[in-house]
């Protein structure tokens, strides 16, 4: 599985981009949400990435945030979504959105996303509802790069705290203080040892 690319940005459009990785071109299936952080080619990105493989197709899709690629998996489990489908979904509703309708089961809000009608929107609610408990935080760390001066650093720190059962918030500030109080350059790993040890 590839789980990220980063090269140079080729093409782009609101659906797709290109990217030069070490002489390769990977085409690359964006979410309307991704194509907005982007920048222009030539430009150097890193894109996450999710595989799609089946007997005649195999996709890549890519995602600037963590959370936008979780929802992707997790839109995905649900029956009668595609990975098509989960990507149109992201392109019409931020992850907030899109997770608060879940769990909220705001049907109507769901059923009004291109292609997802209102039994889908039902079955998002009745099987995902659950599972983004299970990933709290999922929507708050769609903006957790921004309000953490969008280093990557601090978000997958946030998400490492987040995946050891800390609540976001309770993660940001662990982060937050480390980074206040520590030596520039810290790694992830030396971020979240640090937290850990606070």
């Amino acid at each position: 599985m590839i789980s990220f690319l980063e090269g140079i940005l080729v093409e782009k459009t609101p659906t797709r981009v290109v990217l030069n990785v070490g002489g390769v071109g990977y085409e690359v299936f964006i979410p309307l949400s991704s194509f907005d952080k982007l920048g222009a080619p030539p430009q150097t990105c890193r894109l996450l990435t999710c595989d799609y493989i089946r007997e005649d197709q195999h996709s890549l899709f890519g995602f600037v945030s963590e959370a936008e690629r979780k929802l992707f998996v997790l839109l995905m489990s649900v029956s009668g979504i595609g990975p098509k489908l989960a990507l149109s979904a992201l392109s019409s509703l931020t992850v907030r959105e899109m997770t608060g309708a879940i769990a909220g089961g705001d049907i109507k809000r769901l059923g009004g996303v291109t292609g997802i009608g209102k039994k889908i929107a039902e079955r998002m609610v009745v099987e995902l509802r659950d599972k983004l408990s299970a990933t709290e935080g999922l929507s708050a760390v769609a903006s957790s790069s921004a309000d953490l001066g969008g280093d990557h650093r601090m978000r997958d720190a946030v998400l490492a705290l987040i995946s050891l059962g800390y609540k976001q918030a309770d993660a940001q500030k662990m982060v937050a203080t480390v980074i206040g109080s520590g030596k520039p350059g810290l790694s992830v790993e030396d971020i979240v040892r640090k937290a850990l040890t606070r």
